[in-house]
């Protein structure tokens, strides 16, 4: 019996990645977004970052935050090219949720006059982000070689 219904693969024999999947990866890379939304609407760029970062340096530390999700959009398309690559992606992309949670809290923790409401939502965001990708059957067979084999 299928684990997975015939509309769950793709054309070349993998496992469909679920919308999940995405929205971790935007998520995880919401600096990214945010800057390049700012870059395109250049009058208002600097008060539209001030407004999600008040602490420029946030900025700075959020992009490194995204990379290992830009990496991920990357990889998602060379999943059979980089299998060994691709089964450990899952292992950064929650260890990059693991961190930008506590870099938060250690943040919130340090001076309570930056805490912004922005500031809570995303972490809250971030943790279940990071259980969703620990425990979801369906993202962790994702990753799984056995999903992702050629035709």
């Amino acid at each position: 019996m299928l684990k997975y219904p015939p509309d769950a693969w793709d054309a070349k024999g993998q496992l469909r990645l679920p919308l999940s999947y995405w929205l971790i990866l935007l998520l995880q890379a919401r600096s990214w977004v945010l800057f390049v939304l700012a870059g395109a609407s250049r009058q208002q760029a600097s008060a539209m970052l001030a407004l999600f970062y008040p602490d420029p340096g946030d900025l700075w530390v959020g992009l490194i935050w995204g990379i290992p999700a830009a990496i991920g959009f990357l990889l998602s398309g060379w999943r059979q090219r980089f299998p060994r690559i691709w089964r450990g992606w899952r292992w950064v992309l929650a260890a990059a949720l693991l961190a930008s949670f506590i870099h938060q809290c250690f943040a919130a923790s340090q001076d309570m006059a930056l805490v912004t409401p922005w500031m809570i939502l995303t972490g809250i965001a971030d943790l279940l982000a990071l259980v969703w990708l620990l425990l979801d059957r369906r993202l962790r067979d994702c990753f799984n070689p056995r999903f992702n084999h050629a035709e």
